[in-house]
């Protein structure tokens, strides 16, 4: 009984994410979970191309500069790039996160294996005590900085690279997200 207010509680409340909103790309695949008896999502993101402005490690020092959940093209990138200041400028693609409780070991265990079957292989159990929490994650990951004190470090054929191999990751990423709708019950 537990679970289930824990549950019912967490889903009530309001998104407090920067963007506010569950990504369309992994919508149907969060409601598929927090349907389920076995398990609740607390957390979620599709996957992303971010340009961040590092002012500090901070995360709330940070500034993003650019954001897509989609393919992207350099000539986005660019128009993003001209509102550098002088602090660091990172270039990153982050796939597919989600942190989903589960109602038993047993429940994560499976989720686990699902997830790991259909590609997520930094996937696991990241807490037991007070909820058993799931963290499905990918290995897809570029996490370049590209700018400092106001000036680019890289050139544009440089850039482009990051561009196209952000897109195939994120390309990689959206067939794991398939894989994971239609493995899970």
């Amino acid at each position: 009984m537990q679970f289930n207010n824990q549950k019912k509680t967490f889903l009530a409340k309001l998104d407090k994410s920067k963007k506010g909103s569950i990504d369309k790309e992994i919508a149907h695949l969060v409601k598929k979970i927090n349907s389920s008896e076995r398990y609740y999502t607390t957390s979620s993101c599709s996957g992303r191309v971010v340009l961040i402005e590092k002012k500090s490690e901070k995360k709330q020092e940070c500034r993003w500069l650019f954001v897509s959940h989609k393919k992207i093209a350099l000539k986005e990138i660019k128009n993003a790039l001209k509102k550098i200041s002088e602090h660091p400028v990172w270039f990153r693609f982050e796939p597919l996160i989600l942190h989903v409780a589960a109602r038993t070991i047993e429940d994560a265990q499976i989720l686990v294996s699902k997830a790991r079957e259909a590609g997520f292989k930094r996937t696991g159990i990241q807490s037991t005590k007070n909820k058993i929490i799931v963290e499905i994650a990918s290995t897809e990951v570029i996490d370049a900085i590209i700018a400092d004190k106001g000036k680019l470090l890289i050139d544009e054929d440089y850039l482009n690279v990051l561009v196209d191999e952000a897109n195939k990751k994120s390309e990689k990423n959206n067939k794991k997200i398939k894989r994971l709708f239609t493995a899970l019950p």
